[in-house]
């Protein structure tokens, strides 16, 4: 199937934390704002920054997204896991029940998160009325292939979130050892080979094995 909205970026989302606003007075001070670093709509990179304290490793100055949530979250890769000395549990941004907890220290303060640090899963951004043009849905797994010189690769399970601008386009983000593994950089572009569930009518062989 060919899809509209063809080939879109893809970008590498580095470990970030997601906090609500009680969680940033504890670690920053009563009424500290979370401010971008460039002026922006919607979700947005702030100029704060937090150190992570796991049960082997430290991270410094991890990047604070914006706007706050209504939970708090760490974002990390499964590199990052293993360095920290936390399980790497793979979950949807948001889906945080039962994930491991970590310690993070502010200009402040410190807080102890009793969960909230997941790997996020690999997706694809768009509007709803993008996606069902194009016979998609919330929640869909599809391959998607990753443009790169000597390291094309398709990744399965990406999921596609329907909580994108109704532009037309698409917006993909992986993690630092998925891009990795492709060699992402700046302009680095994909496209959506199929769903999962086309995976047998594509490798006939693998899916009999």
């Amino acid at each position: 199937m060919a899809y509209s909205f063809g080939k879109f970026p893809v970008k590498v989302s580095a470990r970030h934390v997601h906090l609500t606003q009680d969680t940033v007075d504890i670690l920053f001070g009563k009424g500290h704002v979370i401010e971008p670093e460039v002026p922006t709509k919607g979700q947005f990179l702030s100029t704060t920054r937090v150190t992570v304290v796991g049960p082997k490793h430290t991270f410094e100055r991890v990047a604070v997204m914006g706007p706050c949530r209504n939970f708090n979250q760490f974002e990390i890769s499964a590199t990052d896991a293993r360095t920290l000395g936390v399980p790497g549990m793979l979950r949807e941004s948001g889906k945080i029940e039962g994930t491991p907890g970590i310690k993070l220290v502010g200009t402040v303060g410190e807080v102890e998160l009793e969960q909230g640090v997941i790997v996020a899963e690999r997706h694809i951004h768009m509007g709803k009325n993008t996606a069902a043009q194009n016979g998609l849905k919330d929640g869909d797994k599809v391959l998607m292939c990753v443009e790169s010189e000597g390291r094309m690769t398709v990744f399965g399970d990406t999921a596609i979130h329907t909580n994108g601008p109704d532009d037309g386009g698409a917006l993909s983000h992986i993690d630092t050892d998925e891009g990795n593994a492709c060699g992402a950089g700046k302009n680095t572009v994909g496209y959506i080979v199929g769903k999962m569930e086309d995976f047998a009518k594509l490798f006939p062989e693998a899916a009999e094995n």
